[in-house]
């Protein structure tokens, strides 16, 4: 009786976080570890177990990958790259989409995909620009292309690696780090071949980002000062108004007031505007008005020459996710937050307490030297125009040297992969191309508890026999269809599952019930370990992978562009997968015994 309610705690904790990780109502860091305290709490794990997925090899590994692809960005290595393989591309926009797919799914394949789509932004963002071309028809394509290119190795997406570390504890043989680039290399070429012939035409064609600046409708706020022509003056009618403002909602004496045909303005009124970037600046300079920023270091500041404007991306790393604007401290980051733009809507009410999301906008104001390190740090992406980075030759050399010869040493099986992204990851901050607090930043701590947390989750799932009912519940569900079809039932519940969820969470959810499964069946576990892999990365039916997040913003999507595009792709994708998956890791452990022989 006791193991009977362990199983269904258990399962109802599985419920819970999967709800959680939907919602967003705290970060998944937080809600991965509040899990292992209930688990350690009730007895159902002990601290040991618990705590068992935070020293496996893969953490080390994933953890020095991290190190290495922050001194690729911090030498200026991947900038001075991207900046000469898009150059050729010329003005034809199926060249320059066809040759930004290639590139980024190609970097890729051995570097985190939710950095490269970061760092891709910016440059595509130009480049579009440069050649009048709508950059809404190359950003979600370019994002699909990093999640392609993240399954050619095992180095590519976190997922493979949370994956292969959940199924060595299972006495399984680790993936190795090219075990999944043939099938990966179809994946992908199949891939950009649709974005290519039918994607692109799905997606929207907004020509406004030819402009200077790239987002037209900033949220801001604008004080009326006591000298203000715009006292008395009726708020629709007014200055401000013929200026191209949309005026949202006024705020006076603390409290929100409606804006109506006759509503007069009065010295102190706060006003919710909607306006370009050219719009905010002209406003800065005029006398009677004054944009309330929300780091406020004076207008003053603004008319210093080294003082300029930039348009940042809020990544998922940055430390100022869940923070509101007015929370933000200027000595932290030394900038002023002018402005946020949000995903096609902006709320009404008072911005300042607006907490920062993945893919948010700000115009921000900083001295060019803090924009400058802004494009170097990995919590926010600057997108509009900024002192070119310096590339450091020398250090930059040494990166990729060491880079390569992880690579080579570990795929060749000289050394273990683990010891060889460690070592390159020491020698890159011993030669000084990273100090040591730079590594640390670059390191996604959030992901490693959350692969950690949600591995020690599936022993939890395994010990109690819930993963032993629920891989029953299936296979009596789908016995008809085969194992194929079991298969194909754990494919597409991992497909599902990706909406709510991160791609290594679902993953790692699904993955202990398809081993059970496969036990039960007598079927090749490995076969399964790898389509539960592949089915988190060619899920792309919703924009809420990281990848498809950062490019909401700047490419001004609706969520309905990323349905249209998404799922057609996911249908091709999951029917070649699931055909070649046989054909590579047979279904039964015998032919897999003969095929390893």
């Amino acid at each position: 009786m006791g193991n009977e309610w362990n199983i269904l705690i258990v399962l109802g904790l599985l419920a819970a976080t999967i709800a959680l990780f939907a919602f967003e109502v705290f970060s998944v860091d937080v809600i991965t570890l509040g899990m292992l305290l209930v688990l350690i709490g009730i007895g159902i794990l002990s601290p040991a177990d618990a705590f068992s997925g935070f020293s496996q090899e893969i953490i080390v590994m994933l953890a020095s990958i991290f190190v290495i692809g922050g001194a690729l960005q911090e030498t200026g290595v991947l900038d001075a790259v991207i900046g000469k393989l898009t150059r050729p591309a010329g003005k034809s926009e199926v060249r320059i989409l066809f040759l930004i797919l290639v590139v980024c799914s190609g970097l890729s394949a051995i570097m985190n995909n939710t950095t490269v789509t970061a760092m891709f932004i910016g440059p595509v963002l130009t480049l579009a620009r440069q050649q009048g071309l709508a950059s809404s028809r190359m950003l979600l394509p370019m994002a699909y292309a990093s999640i392609f290119g993240g399954t050619c190795t095992l180095v590519g997406t976190s997922t493979n690696l949370a994956v292969s570390g959940f199924i060595t504890r299972e006495q399984m043989k680790p993936l190795g780090l090219f075990e999944i680039t043939t099938i990966g290399l179809i994946i992908t070429a199949t891939g950009i071949a649709y974005l290519m012939l039918v994607g692109r035409r799905l997606l929207p064609n907004n020509p406004e980002q030819t402009k200077d600046y790239l987002i037209p409708d900033y949220l801001s706020e604008v004080v009326v000062l006591p000298e203000s022509p715009l006292v008395g003056q009726r708020a629709l009618e007014s200055d401000l108004a013929k200026k191209g403002f949309r005026l949202l909602r006024a705020i006076r004496k603390n409290q929100g007031v409606p804006i109506d045909p006759e509503f007069a303005l009065q010295a102190g009124d706060i006003l919710v505007v909607a306006g370009n970037v050219e719009n905010l600046i002209q406003v800065r300079a005029a006398k009677g008005f004054q944009i309330r920023a929300r780091l406020a270091r004076g207008d003053q500041d603004f008319r210093e020459a080294n003082v300029k404007i930039a348009e940042a991306l809020v990544t998922p790393q940055s430390d100022l996710l869940d923070r509101s604007l007015d929370s933000i401290q200027r000595e932290e980051h030394g900038l002023n937050i002018v402005a946020i733009h949000r995903r096609g809507h902006a709320s009404t009410d008072n911005i300042g307490s607006m907490r920062l999301r993945v893919g948010d906008l700000l115009l921000v104001q900083a001295d060019k030297d803090v924009i400058e390190s802004l494009r170097r740090e990995r919590e926010l992406a600057v997108l509009g125009q900024f002192t070119p980075p310096q590339f450091k030759q020398r250090k930059g050399l040494f990166v990729v040297i060491f880079f390569m010869a992880a690579l080579v040493i570990g795929g060749l099986h000289l050394l273990p992969l683990s010891f060889c992204f460690l070592a390159a990851a020491l020698l890159v901050i011993l030669f000084r191309c990273l100090t040591i607090e730079q590594a640390y930043e670059f390191i996604d701590w959030r992901l490693l508890i959350l692969i950690g947390g949600m591995t020690a989750f599936g022993v939890a799932i395994e010990q109690t026999g819930a993963a032993q009912l629920l891989a029953r519940g299936i296979d009596n569900l789908l016995s008809q269809l085969g194992v194929m079809g079991i298969l194909t039932g754990y494919f597409v519940l991992t497909i599902l599952l990706t909406q709510p969820m991160s791609n290594a969470a679902a993953a790692l959810v699904v993955l202990p019930v398809a081993l059970q499964s496969a036990r039960d069946l007598g079927a090749n576990e490995r076969t399964f370990a790898i389509a539960i892999m592949l089915a988190a990365s060619v899920s792309f039916i919703a924009p809420f992978e990281p990848s498809c997040i950062l490019v909401y913003g700047p490419g001004k999507y609706r969520f309905m562009d990323f349905v249209k595009t998404g799922v057609l792709l996911t249908v091709v994708l999951a029917v070649i997968v699931l055909a070649l998956i046989p054909v590579f890791w047979p279904l039964h452990q015998g032919a897999a015994a003969r095929l390893n022989r």
